[in-house]
């Protein structure tokens, strides 16, 4: 049948993945670093997808392709639908609490204690400040107990990398998410909405690179704090890929 398709001008791509964040459908995959219309049967030639991209590479097109399959992207969308753990250890949330140096009597109870490097160790040595676990967007649970009053961090994986102090300026007080908008191939949105909507989230803070494929990260986060009704204050800081702050 002849109807309304997407084109990608793989030229004008670089490769950011914010097309592929926003089909919903699930159309559009990452092939070698560009842009692709994976499944034509899956694009609804709505075009969620094109303002989305930085670059104008995707456009409409008239031509023969397969109708719609509406059924087949749900049956799709049901299949990528994240297992439960299944008593997978890597898997299962908890909190994590850091020595101090206080009494011991202090202490949160019932929780697993991962220790990290004491107090009395050397100056230069950085204590973690990671306070739940899991991080991986993917994986972290949309209720538990560390969201309820949290300051929320959402950072692209690399942040932590490219910035020293990383921990100290943005971990430090907050329930850590982190994830790669290129790499992993969910809409964060999604998953982030979610979380925002069903737990009293203070604040939330992106951190992302400056390299267009993280915008994808600020994106889903402002998707989802709108599709969540909530007001709640945020702000993005980026960091260059010499380890600095530029915004």
């Amino acid at each position: 049948m002849i109807r309304r398709i997407i084109k990608i001008d793989e030229d004008k791509c670089i490769g950011c993945g914010l097309c592929a964040d926003a089909c919903h459908e699930g159309a559009i995959g990452m092939v070698d670093g560009k842009a692709k219309l994976l499944r034509e049967d899956y694009c609804d030639g709505l075009g969620d997808c094109l303002p989305a991209c930085p670059t104008g590479a995707i456009t409409f097109e008239e031509r023969e392709a397969p109708a719609y399959d509406e059924a087949a992207v749900l049956a799709a969308k049901e299949a990528k639908k994240e297992p439960l753990p299944c008593g997978c250890p890597g898997s299962m949330a908890k909190a994590i609490s850091h020595p101090s140096g206080g009494c011991p009597g202090t202490a949160v109870k019932n929780v697993k204690r991962i220790e990290h490097i004491p107090d009395s160790a050397p100056a230069m040595s950085m204590q973690s400040r990671l306070s739940q676990w899991p991080v991986q967007i993917k994986l972290v649970p949309v209720n538990a107990p560390y969201f309820d009053g949290a300051n929320l961090l959402v950072a692209a994986d690399c942040t932590a990398y490219a910035y020293g102090n990383f921990h100290n300026e943005f971990i430090k007080n907050k329930i850590t998410l982190i994830g790669c908008p290129k790499l992993d191939m969910v809409d964060y949105a999604e998953k982030l909405t979610a979380i925002i909507a069903n737990n009293n989230i203070k604040s939330v803070t992106v951190v992302r690179m400056e390299v267009p494929c993280c915008g994808g990260i600020e994106k889903a986060v402002k998707t989802a704090l709108q599709q969540s009704g909530k007001f709640i204050p945020w702000q993005v800081v980026t960091i260059s890929t010499d380890g600095r702050i530029v915004e």
